[in-house]
């Protein structure tokens, strides 16, 4: 039976894409959420369809616009630091099969960390993390509910706390709440995130440190 089980895990791992589509990947420090502050590799694939008006990388957006790296080349790249977190973002990442991705990270040493919109029929990859960050242009699959490990929503007017708490319900009573300022709005709505944490205290801040440190 182990046997068998290992053999169908290797054939779902050779079936999967080879190659991805990556606009970058840097080693820094993670700036949002749980993890914030430690040192992590980023790992940004292309491709999304959730169109947020804020996004801050557009240029994400088109799939094809960016080259197809081997998995091998990726996990290559992320062996020249020391950290041993990679975080998968995007972009949406689970536009792709990130089976093997996640597969030869987690065999190389590394943390697999994920942030994702949760809108894809299927949530591909071995996760040690997941931050599922909903957005209201698109509707989220139910699947990514009991995966994630951090919820974390964009907070750009008023009507987003109430956005925020309709996922509580669905999601494991561990799941960590995190509220965060869209940063071209956060004169305006930090105040607001700051008031509603104090009074509904489940829910924490989560800063974009890199922004305020000006770092990548």
């Amino acid at each position: 039976m182990i046997l068998e089980q290992k053999q169908q895990e290797q054939a779902t791992v050779s079936s999967t894409p080879m190659a991805l589509p990556v606009m970058e990947a840097f080693y820094t420090l993670q700036g949002e959420g749980a993890h914030t502050g430690r040192a992590a590799y980023f790992i940004r694939l292309g491709g999304c369809d959730v169109g947020c008006h804020w996004c801050d990388v557009k240029e994400s957006w088109d799939a094809e616009a960016h080259p197809k790296l081997p998995i091998e080349a990726i996990v290559e790249g992320a062996l020249q630091y020391p950290g041993r977190m990679a975080v998968i973002t995007g972009g949406e990442p689970l536009m792709h099969d990130l089976t093997g991705l996640t597969a030869a990270l987690q065999q190389a040493g590394f943390r697999t960390n994920i942030e994702t919109s949760g809108v894809c029929e299927t949530v591909t990859g071995s996760w040690d993390w997941v931050c599922f960050s909903p957005k209201k242009f698109k509707k989220p699959n139910p699947a990514i509910f009991d995966k994630a490990n951090e919820l974390k929503v964009i907070i750009y007017n008023q009507s987003d706390f109430a956005f925020a708490e309709s996922f509580v319900p669905h999601l494991r009573s561990d799941c960590k709440l995190f509220l965060q300022t869209e940063w071209s709005r956060s004169n305006e709505m930090l105040p607001r995130i700051v008031d509603y944490v104090k009074n509904h205290p489940q829910w924490q801040i989560s800063l974009q440190t890199h922004k305020y440190m000006d770092i990548p």
